[in-house]
């Protein structure tokens, strides 16, 4: 995988949900996760569905560490349609049981980036398995508390925000 990138505002027409093989508007070229859905690049693909592939991550945290993602192009969670959410993520639901079983681990992480840390501009759901004894510690930044009247304020407007 590479490493992101700051995005470029393009006036090009959006591609960004034409399928497998989309050009990137920022590099015009494909984007590696739609070459490996069009099968222009190999991936050590696990499980392939209509509407998505999971393959074992390049770079992985551990053994077993499978990315999900549409084989049509999505950049991140809030570009995939409503009608594909339950479907894409009843695929997350099903690997990550499996994951665990086959890699007879103790749970799993699961998780995805959007924008930042996204190391592909596609979207992809990181499935990893874990043990206790792993050495991964929870997340892996620093948390902070809240400022004094600051999750006040913020819980009044995302809860505004999220009745519109």
């Amino acid at each position: 995988m590479r490493k992101s990138r700051p995005r470029k505002e393009s006036t090009k027409p959006d591609t960004a949900k034409r399928g497998p093989g989309k050009l990137d508007t920022a590099k015009d070229e494909p984007c590696l996760f739609c070459k490996i859905a069009a099968r222009e690049l190999e991936a050590k693909i696990i499980f392939e569905a209509e509407i998505s592939m999971a393959f074992l991550d390049v770079r992985p945290l551990f053994p077993g560490h499978v990315l999900l993602i549409p084989k049509a192009h999505y950049p991140t969670l809030t570009d995939l349609p409503a009608a594909l959410i339950g479907p894409f993520f009843t695929n997350a639901q099903m690997l990550t049981r499996k994951v665990q079983q086959v890699m007879k681990a103790e749970g799993t992480f699961v998780a995805m980036n959007n924008i930042v840390s996204q190391s592909v501009p596609h979207l992809h759901v990181h499935i990893v398995p874990r043990k206790r004894s792993d050495g991964l510690r929870g997340f892996f930044w620093p948390r902070r508390p809240y400022q004094e009247g600051e999750m006040l304020a913020l819980h009044e407007v995302l809860a505004r925000q999220s009745k519109s």
